[in-house]
């Protein structure tokens, strides 16, 4: 799945809270869910004569999870979603959504092609001789992402029939409480879950028709020489890094002065550099004013502080919109946000009685694995007699720029907020592949510590594998761990990991009477 700057700052901002307390006990959980109106399958009314318990609309990446897992549960469950297509439009989606089709899965499979060029280069400061420069078949490539996402389609369909449940292609749209339209036909459930997810947003500019979105990106048919990427997130910062690793000339235009706006000030300057460092040409605090197509097939950007930038493509990754057009919403009393957002309580239940929404669609935090956890709490809820909040603390992610970013926890800034006291442990190196490789790449690794409980309460690292490494941390973090479990845990040898636990002297301490204090 894909997601935009905005989604990564609600994301930040969510961890401030990630010392709150789980309660363990389920009859406190069950009393809790009663009482903001929370009705388990199992205290329902028997003999209905609804036609399922459970209808979702949607198959993405949470709406599957939910439909397998409710159906496992002993649910009569049915889910629609429509037509596949690389692209998504009003009239066409496919079974795993944005994560699987035009997100997550295509854009990581082009990552992993665009490094190799780095790779080619590194392996020259290996003694490596190369008899011939290296050369890429973008269509070539492009054409096998569409093979295995068609593939993993197709695999999302057959795991949701081996669980029992019915799939309907066809546009789904609520016409009535507890009744849900497919192709003319009405269904009736108990329960309708919103699981739509999120569309391409592209600013109303002059000249908009001639911008691609990710979702183009991720068909065009050969790479252009140039390209403009307007936008500072996740999408953006990928995509700039996929197509300069490829040999195109890449400015990347945004309207702050650092990139991905929400995460650690000291990760966004650090990854601004790095950028810098491979070539790719940003452009801070610029915002986009229109897009002239010239007669020779280029494109002029023209932004508001008067300049003018002509390249191949421009490429607009400025986020996307909670997908909510024509669900028939209005008519049942759902309702939304300013910004779209389908409005929820904690335990995924929309102001319609029986009628549930997660993942994208309700605009918490705009991730897969996030999806995936808010369909298992709808299962618990509604099927196993277990009223679940969806737990929105300590979540993990990364970007998957080059070098990539990864974090948990709390930033440092929202840290101080939250504390006052913090001490800060980073360190900021050249990685020992890079010693010979001739690459001027260099790893960024820091530690937000809590001086009182000595509880780690974030973990950022911008290097090669963060995504891999900060895995196993998040577990760490989510335990609990102290900066004491850290520093009494053996390093690998000779890994870059292995600076999370030898960082033994405090870069800073921040306290209230004293904001910074050198150590």
């Amino acid at each position: 799945m894909l997601a935009r700057s905005s989604l990564a700052y609600k994301h930040k901002l969510s961890s401030q809270i990630f010392l709150r307390r789980r309660t363990s006990s389920s009859s406190l959980r069950k009393c809790s869910a009663r009482s903001s109106g929370v009705r388990t399958m199992a205290s329902s009314d028997s003999g209905d004569s609804f036609d399922y318990d459970l209808f979702t609309i949607g198959a993405g990446s949470g709406g599957v999870r939910a439909s397998r897992m409710s159906a496992a549960a002993g649910g009569r469950v049915a889910i629609c979603e429509m037509p596949f297509s690389t692209k998504a439009s009003d009239s066409a989606g496919g079974a795993g959504g944005t994560c699987v089709i035009r997100g997550c899965v295509p854009k990581k499979l082009l990552v992993y092609g665009s490094s190799y060029a780095t790779s080619f280069q590194d392996a020259k400061g290996f003694e490596w001789e190369l008899d011939t420069e290296p050369r890429h078949h973008w269509g070539k490539l492009i054409a096998k992402k569409n093979a295995e996402i068609n593939r993993l389609t197709g695999i999302y369909q057959k795991l949701l029939g081996g669980a029992g449940v019915e799939y309907i292609e066809g546009r789904g749209k609520i016409v009535g409480p507890n009744e849900v339209e497919v192709n003319g036909k009405v269904y009736t459930a108990r329960n309708i879950l919103i699981s739509t997810g999120g569309r391409v947003s592209v600013p109303d500019l002059p000249g908009v028709e001639h911008v691609i979105s990710s979702d183009d990106a991720l068909e065009l048919p050969e790479l252009p020489k140039s390209m403009a990427i307007v936008g500072s997130g996740y999408i953006a910062l990928e995509f700039a890094c996929i197509f300069n690793a490829m040999g195109v000339e890449t400015h990347v235009f945004y309207r702050q002065p650092l990139p991905l706006r929400g995460f650690d000030e000291e990760v966004r300057q650090f990854l601004y550099e790095q950028m810098v460092e491979k070539g790719i040409h940003m452009h801070p605090n610029e915002s986009p004013e229109a897009v002239e197509k010239k007669a020779d097939d280029a494109y002029v950007l023209k932004t508001a502080s008067g300049g003018s930038h002509e390249v191949g493509k421009v490429m607009f990754a400025t986020g996307r919109k909670p997908n909510v057009k024509n669900l028939g919403l209005e008519t049942v009393g759902v309702e939304m946000a300013q910004n779209g957002a389908v409005k929820v309580d904690p335990y995924s239940k929309t102001t319609a009685e029986g009628i549930w929404a997660i993942g994208d669609v309700t605009d918490r935090i705009n991730l897969t694995p996030v999806a995936l956890m808010e369909g298992m709490a709808i299962c618990e809820t509604l099927f196993k007699n277990n009223p679940t909040k969806a737990d929105h603390t300590e979540v993990p992610c990364a970007v998957f720029t080059q070098p990539p970013v990864s974090c948990v926890g709390m930033t440092e800034e929202e840290a101080i907020a939250e504390f006052g006291d913090v001490d800060v442990y980073t360190s900021n190196f050249r990685p020992m592949k890079h010693t010979i490789s001739g690459s001027g790449e260099r790893c960024l690794m820091k530690l937000i510590v809590h001086p009182t409980t000595d509880k780690v309460v974030g973990v950022h690292i911008v290097g090669d594998e963060a995504g891999e490494i900060m895995q196993g941390i998040a577990i760490a973090v989510r335990m609990g761990a102290t900066k004491h479990d850290f520093d009494r845990t053996i390093g690998i040898h000779p890994t870059a990991a292995e600076e999370l636990v030898t960082m033994r002297t405090v870069t800073r301490q921040v306290r209230k009477e004293a904001k910074a204090v050198a150590s």
